[in-house]
């Protein structure tokens, strides 16, 4: 029994999406003629109560492309110094965007509007780069699985506003943060100027993420997607496994959520372990104590069927999901606890 607890991206499709692909109505999306791509971008606009939505390959590709649409080379944009758009996107940002970032030293991937504040460039001060645009990612991957305070996202919402600042969120596992959080995606789109979410995740789908933002906004991100290369054919298939994750597996996050809960427990009594970063979703970080080997410690658990990543800098993490059961996970605990 192979346990692969490395992310959330690893999961296959079920037997009933599987089913859902196969039957899919397709035509050509890049002519938007795609029935159920449309169907699929009708759906999560309507969800957020957005204008308007895009189907991606990528999370990768979607964020790109609102940075892209909201910002012009030589300017700059706000964001956490572990985002996703700034540690995980191949340099994106500069390379397709030309814009800088100024990092924020947050706390588990969020921050203030206070620092946002304390971020933005005069913009009569023409010697530093023009700040154009905030972004927030929202769980945060590298804080942990860590959720944004709704609160602070309108106070950074007003400092957007008072700036002329665009105001981006990468959603990748947003979905997680509605349920831990009880919050509802409308809340959301009333908020940001552009959203990405993705639906390979803790959705399940194998394949694809979703842009939204305004009917302008989005049809200035089909023109950036078209020139990254993102326009799919008959992706209606991939289309209906994110249509049957959003009616079918949004509201058992809370079981993945659980689980990492129960394995941050049992981690927190190991002898092994130096700290735990809180847990509030389905994402487990946690280092080891100075003189615990981590290669050691890594292949006892290879040893066991038991796969996780080594984020660099000290960092361990593990990722509950939808493919990992009851029976996996009963393991897992036993192995952790009888680690030494």
């Amino acid at each position: 029994m192979k346990i692969n607890l490395i992310s959330d991206t690893v999961t296959k499709p079920s037997k009933q999406m599987l089913e859902a692909m196969m039957n899919a109505e397709v035509g050509d999306d890049v002519f938007k003629d795609d029935a159920t791509v449309n169907e699929l971008e009708a759906k999560v606009a309507d969800m957020f109560g957005m204008e308007a939505a895009l189907f991606f390959p990528s999370g990768t590709m979607a964020n790109q492309t609102a940075i892209k649409v909201h910002t012009q080379p030589g300017e700059q944009l706000i964001t956490d110094k572990d985002a996703h758009i700034f540690n995980y996107e191949g340099g994106g940002v500069s390379f397709n965007s030309g814009v800088s970032c100024k990092l924020i030293d947050g706390n588990n991937g969020s921050f203030t509007a206070e620092d946002v504040i304390d971020a933005i460039n005069p913009p009569e001060f023409y010697h530093s780069p023009l700040t154009s645009l905030v972004s927030l990612e929202n769980t945060a991957n590298r804080g942990g699985g860590a959720c944004w305070d709704f609160k602070e996202i309108l106070e950074i919402r007003k400092v957007c506003n008072e700036n002329s600042l665009g105001l981006h969120l990468d959603g990748a596992r947003l979905w997680n943060a509605l349920v831990a959080k009880g919050e509802t995606p409308a809340q959301y789109g009333k908020v940001f100027d552009s959203i990405s979410v993705c639906l390979s995740k803790g959705l399940g789908a194998p394949v694809g993420s979703v842009l939204m933002g305004s009917k302008d906004f989005m049809g200035k991100a089909l023109r950036v997607r078209k020139v990254l290369g993102g326009g799919m054919r008959q992706a209606g298939y991939l289309a209906a496994a994110g249509i049957y994750a959003l009616d079918n597996n949004i509201s058992r996050l809370k079981e993945d959520h659980k689980r990492a809960k129960e394995l941050a427990e049992v981690l927190s009594k190991a002898p092994y372990i130096k700290a735990i970063d809180p847990v509030e979703t389905n994402i487990v970080i946690f280092y080891l104590k100075e003189g615990i080997d981590c290669i050691k410690f890594m292949d006892t658990l290879h040893e066991n069927d038991i796969s996780i990543i080594n984020m660099g800098q000290g960092k361990l993490r593990m990722v509950t999901h939808i493919d990992y059961t009851q029976t996996m996970h009963e393991k897992v605990l036993e192995v952790l606890t009888n680690s030494k």
